[in-house]
């Protein structure tokens, strides 16, 4: 049976073309037609003698995501992308456009099982972990499709990566592989919802990767309501393992907070955030809700503007470095899950 050639790390192609008489400069010109070229057809990779390439073709396959649906924000060029997998199933990544770089927001699962009330990824329920190749595939993908070169990751799209650790980071090693992409480890950022030992061991694995850390509350009550996943890790064993991620790498943590109107906006919260996160190396993105339906009796709408900066003020008073992150894709459906769910439900 034909395999994804995405799907295998440089070592592990290297072992298995030398097991069909294969070179392993052979897996570098095809590394660069794929990474590079973005040519996903062996028969087109003419540095390649036919016999080879028909030898690729017998045992292996280059699997790329369909597009189905692609939105372009006429504002800032945010370009969110609608994929269709091998099984049906569908993810979505984004393009982030700054001044001086390129970023690619990619998803780690089909769903997720985090299920967190304010997100509409959660809400659609879990399905399946991605593997490596299908991580790595929405980065070529969209570069093949937007004609760009990305040379920043974030894994912030749909799932939580570090509960597909195992190919989040073999996808990690992948995009860095100076035969690959050849990003550095310094421009790659994981977000997880908080799962201690993982975050330690992620420490120990990817030390020069960021980390950033969806925190979204100051305690467990509110927590509690708004990440399910509180519940089995609390508010402070991820403060721990942060420390205890700080102390391995010597890296700064990122922290993201989703501000919630009347909800984890008040005076109170943000007294109790610095609090917390006091004597670490800190960084707060205060992030304004991006509205989603919601079942329950908390409405998640976007705090007044002087609330906002109610919050930020307080945390600049206990020297917590901290922003309020600048919108992009306000014309699209900018917030994750939500392409994704427009899709589905119109298929029923």
């Amino acid at each position: 049976m034909r395999k994804n050639i995405l799907d295998f790390s440089y070592e592990e192609l290297v072992d298995e073309f030398s097991k069909i008489g294969l070179e392993k400069f052979r897996v570098d010109q095809v590394w660069d037609w794929i990474y590079k070229k973005h040519e996903f057809d062996f028969d087109k990779m003419t540095n390649l003698s036919k016999e080879h390439r028909n030898t690729l073709s017998e045992r292996f396959y280059i699997y790329v995501p369909e597009l189905l649906d692609i939105q372009i924000s006429q504002i800032d060029k945010t370009t969110k992308f609608l994929w269709k997998l091998e099984d049906d199933n569908t993810i979505e990544s984004v393009l982030l456009f700054h001044p001086d770089r390129i970023t690619a927001c990619i998803s780690t699962q089909v769903g997720c099982p985090a299920k967190c009330a304010f997100c509409a990824t959660g809400q659609s329920g879990f399905v399946r972990n991605l593997s490596a190749g299908e991580i790595v595939s929405q980065i070529i993908a969209m570069e093949k499709h937007r004609k760009v070169n990305i040379g920043n990751i974030v894994y912030m799209g749909m799932g939580e990566p570090l509960l597909n650790y195992k190919e989040v980071v073999k996808s990690v090693k992948m995009l860095n592989h100076k035969k690959g992409k050849n990003i550095s480890m310094r421009r790659i950022s994981i977000s997880t919802v908080g799962i201690p030992e993982k975050i330690v061991e992620l420490a120990q694995d990817l030390p020069e990767v960021k980390l950033a850390i969806s925190l979204h509350a100051p305690n467990n009550y509110k927590r509690d309501i708004i990440v399910p996943m509180n519940k089995k890790y609390s508010v402070e064993e991820i403060i721990q393992s942060a420390k205890e991620y700080q102390k391995i790498t010597k890296n700064r943590v990122t922290f993201e907070y989703i501000l919630i109107r009347e909800f984890n906006d008040f005076v109170d919260d943000a007294e109790k955030l610095a609090e917390l996160l006091k004597g670490m190396g800190a960084y707060v993105n205060l992030i304004p809700v991006n509205p989603v339906p919601s079942s329950g009796e908390l409405k998640f709408e976007r705090p007044h503007h002087w609330a906002i900066e109610r919050f930020k003020e307080v945390l600049d008073k206990h020297n917590i470095e901290n922003e309020i992150r600048r919108e992009k894709g306000t014309d699209i459906d900018a917030a994750c899950g939500q392409l994704r769910r427009r899709y589905i439900t119109n298929k029923k």
